[in-house]
């Protein structure tokens, strides 16, 4: 599906000064309804409110007259946006506050009735493994909810209707108006995925979440966040009371055992690791690793000591761990245990995590696509693979441009450890040069192979993915990491149609018309 409607057919509407007094803004003197929210000039409807904020590069407000001659009925903004709309000679109510982001998902929350409150909405945030995790945690949901939705990095669903996700989470109004329709939709629980970007820039201000979730916190983001401590600082921001009102928290990490000492909510914790647990509220006590296909079994007790069996529906060590983060989460949000254990079970696979594309044949390698883009998910995609590999590990990766360049290197070194042969080619490079992302990368597998043995380099990345390809034999992996499910690559501003998973299918048919041709000449 390409077009997805992201606002309720029948608002329930808000006048302006409910909206002003739920904010905190002086009250214009006017009698006017508001129907709709948007912070996108491009997207306004008659009897918006248009929220205008300071951006990385432009103020909002320089889109202020567009979104009034589209039908916007008032703005909210700070000082700067107000001045910057009268001096355009605009003439509508606006609501002038400090902090217009935070205020926008109040705003929003106001006008579309507050829709989180109607349902059992659940927010998982953490570096790794939050997809997976939202999606065991929305089977699990479904296993006794008749309708229900999800909102992440792959895709935007509301019951039947699916669309690519343009991004971890969406800006505050489209996630109030999302909640309104899937209410309208008779859906009644859902998950979303929680960026520590989206924490930090206001997008869930305004929403009421049944259950907050951490999974862990890795080195990722922080040319955003500059330290590991300010990257958990916003992680922490979803469990602030008033936002959500239980906690499941992950400490297997020192960062989720600080998060969990400084949690004002009520909240457990899960401790997933049977072989150097942590004290926790919910503890794995033994896991039977799945490999080649094959989910985990692992037990687990819970905080009055008692035993449960469950299944991982995705095989490795690391989906033990999002598989009872989930159980848990869902027993939380409401089910039973033996309810929530059995909905992750059946849990379907996820898109771009640990997907197999090409099955291992007397002719053809395994090939699977991860997600993996930092350094630890990349150590744990390698070391997982491993033990299905017979013979040669083959890794296609790259780095992300106008991201954090400290972990290029690293992740060079994992791959050079862990990988036998390895692809260099770009991942999205965005408006950096993709040979300079490489070249950063080449570095740190240089600190392990000198010589660059068994390392290629190849661009574009649809010819890294047939080249691995190519180079494998049947006993061989071929994995590609970092993109995973994404529809497109960003090069120097412009997003090309892509999918890895695409490209190993294309490539593999090519492969396997020429292998028939060569039979039969």
């Amino acid at each position: 599906m390409t077009h997805m409607e992201l606002r309720p057919d029948h608002a329930r509407t808000a006048t302006l000064a409910a909206v002003a007094a739920r904010i905190g803004a002086p009250t214009p003197d006017v009698d006017l309804t508001l129907t709709g929210a948007t912070v996108d000039s491009r997207d306004v409807r008659a009897g918006d409110l248009f929220g205008a904020f300071a951006g990385f590069t432009v103020h909002g407000a320089r889109f202020a007259a567009d979104a009034v001659a589209a039908g916007a009925s008032a703005l909210l903004t700070d000082g700067e946006g107000e001045a910057m709309a009268r001096e355009a000679g605009l003439t509508v109510p606006i609501l002038v506050v400090e902090e217009p982001r935070a205020a926008m998902g109040e705003a929003a929350a106001e006008i579309y009735g507050d829709p989180s409150r109607d349902l059992v909405f659940v927010g998982v945030t953490g570096t790794n493994g939050k997809t997976t995790t939202s999606y065991f945690i929305e089977n699990a949901l479904a296993s006794v909810h008749a309708h229900t939705g999800i909102m992440g990095t792959v895709e935007l669903r509301l019951g039947a209707d699916t669309i690519e996700s343009p991004r971890t989470t969406v800006e505050s109004p489209v996630l109030h108006g999302l909640l309104a329709r899937m209410l309208e939709q008779r859906v009644t629980a859902a998950v979303t995925e929680v960026a520590s970007h989206a924490a930090s820039l206001d997008r869930i201000s305004g929403v009421d979440f049944a259950v907050a979730v951490f999974t862990n916190l890795q080195w990722d983001h922080l040319d955003f966040h500059g330290t590991m401590e300010a990257y958990l600082d916003a992680k922490a921001r979803l469990f602030e009371p008033g936002r959500a009102r239980f906690g499941v928290i992950n400490v297997d990490d020192q960062w989720g055992r600080l998060l969990a000492s400084r949690v004002e909510i009520p909240a457990w914790t899960v401790s997933t690791h049977a072989d150097d647990p942590h004290e926790a509220d919910w503890t794995v006590t033994e896991a039977e690793i799945g490999l080649d296909g094959v989910g985990s079994t692992f037990t687990f007790a819970g905080p009055d000591g008692a035993a449960h069996r469950a299944t991982s529906p995705l095989p490795g060590l690391v989906n033990v761990s999002n598989a009872v983060v989930a159980i848990v989460t869902a027993h939380a949000a409401g089910l039973t245990l033996k309810q929530a254990i059995e909905g992750v079970a059946t849990a379907h696979g996820v898109p771009g995590r640990m997907e197999r594309v090409i099955e291992r044949s007397e002719a053809d390698p395994l090939a699977i696509v991860d997600y993996a883009h930092t350094p630890d998910a990349l150590t744990l995609a390698l070391e997982g693979v491993r033990p299905i590999t017979p013979g040669r590990l083959i890794l296609i990766f790259g780095s992300d441009g106008d991201r954090d360049q400290g972990k290029r290197p690293v992740m060079g070194e994992i791959a050079a450890n862990l990988a036998d042969v390895i692809v260099l080619t770009d991942e999205n490079p965005r408006s950096e040069e993709p040979a300079a992302v490489r070249a950063m990368i080449r570095e740190g597998i240089q600190k392990v192979r000198p010589d660059l043995a068994d390392v290629h380099e190849v661009e574009p990345r649809v010819f890294a993915v047939e080249t691995a390809l190519r180079l494998a034999r049947p006993d061989d992996t071929v994995i590609v990491t970092g993109k995973g499910h994404e529809p497109t690559q960003e090069i120097a501003g412009v997003f090309h149609r892509y999918n890895d998973r695409d490209a190993y299918l294309q490539a593999h048919a090519r492969i396997v018309a020429e292998r028939a041709a060569g039979e039969n000449a």
